[in-house]
């Protein structure tokens, strides 16, 4: 799609490419064994299958686009066969850069069959100073079927010495199960709730949490969700509030009705990706996706 504007002196309209791409991965059980079924891709989205070191596959989606911007278009879908198992995620992090026109919009669709398992372990999202994202993630799960699913935020580089204040994201999360609702989540970031976010409420540090205090007090620059849906799901909450946390992170965990599900910020991205990375290994116990591992997070 290709969208018009107007020039600084408004002389002749410029035209400006934006990036659509979607990338589709599915695999099945045959001979006792999760195997590709089938593999499509357009446009800026692609999908590498490493060579897996066990039973189970492992897709790295990836958008060649490079990043996010006003009028991008973006899908990945994920379909696991009855009683198979995928593993996926993302090469790096996904950039949503600044845009003027609205939102870039990402697409997450997954059908978990019966007896399934999906694992959606997408590496951090950036949101850069004026940035606007749009993204949805639906996941459809069958009889006994469960998914692990975990969403990272970071506002800027922080590295890079960043201070993002203008930003907007909205994120909606939906997972089923047999077709009824299982867990729904929505987030909206505005400009005006970061405004707000010194808040203990939002990104803000509350030395009162007891273990769970920001190092120095200060605002959390990323934060992070965390869910396993599925059949006694909520049996996982007591091992996962008995993980240390690094210095630095915060984090809650409640669980109930097939669900455990996990907050937490952190003032840097490192320290909070090594704890996301422990809670990982021990919902599944099953090495991290080697993107991941690649980054000494394992």
């Amino acid at each position: 799609m290709i969208l018009g504007v107007v020039d600084h002196q408004g002389a002749k309209p410029a035209a400006l490419q934006r990036a659509q791409g979607r990338a589709l991965v599915s695999v099945g059980l045959s001979r006792g064994q999760s195997r590709l079924v089938d593999l499509a891709q357009a446009g800026s989205a692609r999908v590498m299958l490493p060579r897996s070191l066990g039973p189970r596959p492992e897709a790295v989606f990836l958008n060649t686009a490079g990043g996010l911007t006003s009028g991008d278009r973006l899908g990945f879908a994920m379909s696991v066969g009855a009683g198979a198992a995928l593993t996926a995620t993302t090469q790096t992090a996904e950039r949503a850069y600044l845009a003027v026109d609205g939102p870039a919009r990402l697409t997450i669709r997954a059908e978990v069959a019966a007896g399934a398992t999906l694992d959606w372990l997408p590496q951090e999202t950036i949101l850069f100073q004026g940035s606007d994202l749009s993204r949805e993630t639906q996941i459809d799960l069958g009889p006994g079927a469960s998914c692990l699913l975990v969403e990272i935020v970071t506002l800027g580089r922080r590295a890079m010495g960043e201070v993002v204040t203008k930003a907007q994201l909205t994120d909606r999360r939906t997972v089923t199960a047999q077709g009824q609702p299982l867990h729904i989540e929505a987030l909206r970031l505005t400009p005006e709730s970061l405004r707000d976010a010194g808040s203990p409420a939002v990104l803000g540090s509350n030395s009162g949490l007891a273990g769970g205090g920001l190092a120095g007090g200060g605002l959390a620059h990323v934060f992070a969700s965390l869910g396993l849906c599925g059949a006694g799901a909520e049996a996982a909450v007591e091992a996962l509030r008995a993980l240390p946390r690094p210095e630095g992170v915060r984090a809650a965990v409640s669980g109930w009705n097939g669900r455990c599900l996990l907050r937490a910020t952190g003032t840097d991205l490192w320290p909070l990706k090594l704890y996301l990375g422990r809670v990982m290994a021990r919902l599944t116990d099953r090495p991290l996706p080697r993107v991941w591992q690649m980054q000494g997070v394992a």
